[in-house]
């Protein structure tokens, strides 16, 4: 216990007054300004896999004396059951955790995550050439640091540590650019979060120069300041390992004409909410999901026959796209649009089918195919109270449940005719039942 406090102390994180408060639900334990005093409070977390430290200054420590541990200690940190550490608003010396980051060499820490965070002027990284660290996942939320360029050189010592993550996220940090040299240190990263940034459509052909993330598998690139849909081709093109692509959130427009082509792994691709008017061309050739949804688009006349998923909610389309252009489909979203009618006889062998909060034309053929898949579980959510008719006028504000579709209701001429051919043949077996039974009914004329 007394080596837990120790290392803590490294960290600079005992300041004045502590809380600590352990949920063992969640298996989680939260402390605000830890205290030197407050031994027993800093224990109760010691059972918690995730721990959290929020609050306090380390300046005052950037100069606190470190050496390096003894068996004992090294034994003791490695019996801390801690897999998350979470620091949240701090001013953090880079100099100090330079030196402070190899003592998790000794833990089974996975993820490390700093959250609202200030780091403070430029650390040697030497010693922690060749340190293997057991963290695989390396997060950053609204901090602010010197810039990344420059640094190249710093952060090669690096090279173990970071050679070894999976997981990179750098989220609401005023993040411009990222240096190519400092991409090719992360041979093994599958996952980069990289939304909500500043990047602009120059700074991605650096990022990702060739050499860089060569296993990079998902990128999120969610509501920075991209612009140029060929340039974003152009910038990640070299991802050959690339599945999953999120441009959300930025305001892209299309080239007059592109010959880009996006890395052949590409298999999920989110362009929501990115100021669309069209359909940006050419997509990935091997698509499986799609989200288009929270745009301007009118139409979608593509074909893509690889494509399981399409999210289409929240756009102006007045028709829905032609399913035979997708036959592998089973997934069509296509929430708040201004479609009247919809294809549901092409629709009947989709999963999951949603639609809801469109003007419907609630003819009997229309709302008994909305009726039919719903009845088969293949609307979901907001069936039947977001399916509401708006013509015609007898029917508008009524739901689409509710619209009787009966062959009587719908059809009466299909009721109505057979009704009336079998009067006919009643009365014409009647009548040749009567003949037949008073042969004298029916008298020859009389010879002129």
């Amino acid at each position: 216990m007394s080596v837990a406090v120790l290392f803590l102390l490294g960290l600079g994180l005992l300041e004045a007054e502590c809380r600590c408060f352990f949920n063992r639900t969640q298996d989680h334990c939260v402390c605000y300004n830890l205290s030197q005093e407050s031994v027993n409070s800093i224990i109760q977390c010691l059972p918690a896999s995730v721990v959290e430290f929020r609050g306090g200054d380390l300046e005052r420590y950037a100069a606190f004396p470190i050496s390096d541990p003894d068996d004992n200690t090294i034994e003791s940190l490695g019996s801390l059951g801690f897999r998350k550490i979470i620091f949240g608003d701090l001013l953090v010396p880079e100099v100090l955790l330079a030196r402070v980051l190899r003592f998790f060499s000794y833990t089974h820490i996975q993820e490390l995550v700093f959250d609202s965070c200030v780091f403070e002027g430029r650390g040697n990284w030497d010693r922690m050439a060749g340190e293997d660290l057991p963290i695989l996942s390396l997060r950053f939320h609204n901090v602010s640091s010197a810039t990344l360029t420059g640094r190249e050189q710093d952060l090669s010592s690096l090279s173990s540590f970071l050679g070894a993550l999976q997981e990179l996220s750098v989220t609401t940090s005023c993040l411009t650019s990222l240096p190519c040299a400092i991409g090719r240190l992360f041979t093994a990263l599958r996952s980069l979060d990289m939304a909500q940034n500043s990047l602009g459509d120059e700074s991605l052909m650096p990022a990702f120069c060739s050499g860089a993330f060569p296993q990079l598998r998902v990128l999120s690139l969610q509501r920075n300041n991209l612009t140029s849909y060929h340039s974003v081709c152009e910038g990640v093109q070299r991802l050959r390992e690339l599945q999953h692509l999120d441009l959300s959130q930025n305001k892209l427009r299309a080239a007059p004409s592109s010959s880009c082509q996006w890395p052949l792994s590409l298999r999920s691709f989110n362009l929501s909410d990115a100021g669309l008017e069209e359909v940006l061309t050419p997509l990935p050739p091997s698509l499986e999901v799609l989200d288009m949804s929270c745009n301007h688009l009118h139409t979608v006349d593509v074909s893509l026959g690889s494509l399981k998923k399409l999210f289409l909610s929240q756009n102006m389309l007045e028709a829905a796209p032609s399913i035979r252009n997708y036959p592998l489909l089973d997934t069509l979203h296509l929430d708040n649009n201004s479609i009247t009618e919809l294809p549901w006889d092409e629709m009947k062998n989709l999963r999951d089918v949603a639609a809801a909060d469109n003007p419907y034309m609630c003819s009997c053929s229309e709302a008994g195919g909305l009726q039919a898949l719903a009845a088969v579980g293949q609307l979901g959510q907001g069936w039947p109270q977001h399916y509401m008719c708006h013509a015609p006028p007898h029917y508008q504000g009524r739901l689409v449940e509710d619209v009787p579709v009966s062959v009587l209701q719908c059809n009466s001429a299909a009721v109505i005719v057979p009704i009336c051919i079998v009067l006919v043949l009643i009365v014409v077996a009647g009548a040749v039942s009567l003949i037949r039974s008073r042969p004298g009914f029916i008298r020859s004329c009389p010879r002129m």
